[in-house]
């Protein structure tokens, strides 16, 4: 016994048909979202790729922008047999087709729920590679003057000033590294010098970040140098004040921004999934309206649709044991190579 089975009149095949069609195409642009995404994800990725140590992961958007191109062609294409299915001749060239693109498009939705799953695992990825990323850049932000790293300190000023962050994980991470390159540094200077000799690496560390790190929309000047000596600035404690650079870290800002941009990717892409679920169930409906119908030259004539010839129990076990027929004859045929071999 068919399982779902449906009567259809030949006014239900034109509807199925029509609403079949516009969900094709609504299939369409969800596709071309898909692939636009992708392109500007990967983009996002291109651009702040020095912050990752260029060891940004491209699996996902790459991901995205195929599954993207394979949603467009395999939809137009459904689109296109809705659309001939109420002709009797043009749906005739179309019949033989039917079935190898419904088992594609159940391996597409197969791959798509692997890009959805990634959009959201790979996030973990993402984060430890900005943690390195920034930890590294802020590092080599004095080296102006080094090839390969010219554009780190201009890199990572706009990132801070675009994203309202300071640091890796804080403000106190510059506190850590010499930001400022030894070329700036005048060493005749008695404090300079003390500075550099009593560190033992021979850094000079003080407790101030770069200009990009301040907070335009505090009243109060900003204080960028000295942050920790209350001393050097009048009516200031660090303790206890609101101080007026950004106190949130690069490592949770751009994570922050590129998770939710992953988290709303997934989710078009389950949309994308219960959409082209919804597509093969209502072709199935149509195809098998349309082939179980008494008189083929009559179209008023009723018909009648399922999703499944069989039962679910009984198409599962036909599928198993054509699984088991197919491995029986792939061990025959390995036996049968193997004794040629030994002779």
């Amino acid at each position: 016994m068919p399982f779902m089975s449906v009567k259809f009149s030949l006014q239900k095949r034109v509807k199925l048909a029509q609403g079949l069609w516009m969900l094709y195409w609504v299939s369409v642009i969800m596709g071309i979202l898909v692939f636009s995404l992708g392109i500007f994800f990967k983009i996002e990725l291109r651009k702040r790729s020095e912050l990752m140590d260029n060891n940004e992961s491209h699996l996902v958007p790459n991901l995205l922008i195929l599954v993207g191109m394979l949603a467009c062609g395999a939809n137009a294409f459904g689109g296109k047999v809705c659309h001939d299915s109420l002709d009797p001749i043009k749906f005739a060239k179309w019949k033989p087709m039917l079935k190898p693109y419904l088992l594609m498009c159940c391996g597409f939705n197969v791959l798509l729920l692997m890009t959805a799953l990634l959009c959201f695992l790979m996030q973990f990825a993402v984060y430890l590679t900005l943690a390195e990323g920034l930890k590294n850049g802020i590092k080599f932000y004095k080296d102006t003057d080094t090839p390969g790293r010219c554009f780190m300190k201009r890199t990572l000023d706009m990132t801070q000033i675009e994203f309202r962050c300071c640091g890796n994980n804080n403000f106190r991470d510059w506190f850590e590294v010499q930001w400022i390159s030894n070329r700036y540094l005048d060493m005749s200077n008695d404090e300079v010098k003390d500075r550099v000799l009593s560190n033992v690496e021979g850094k000079y560390l003080m407790d101030s970040v770069p200009f990009s790190c301040c907070n335009p929309g505090s009243p109060r000047p900003c204080i960028q140098h000295h942050l920790t000596n209350n001393s050097a600035h009048y009516d200031y404690d660090h303790r206890i004040e609101e101080l007026n650079i950004w106190t949130r870290g690069c490592r949770e800002a751009l994570f922050s921004y590129y998770s939710s941009m992953m988290n709303s990717i997934g989710v078009l892409v389950i949309i994308t999934i219960l959409l082209e679920s919804a597509d093969m169930a209502g072709l199935k409906y149509l195809s098998t309206a349309l082939e179980t119908m008494a008189d083929p030259e009559n179209p008023e004539c009723e018909s009648e649709g399922w999703l499944l010839e069989k039962g679910v129990k009984e198409t599962f076990a036909e599928l198993l044991t054509k699984l088991k027929t197919l491995g029986k004859i792939n061990q025959v045929e390995e036996g049968g190579d193997a004794q040629e071999a030994a002779t």
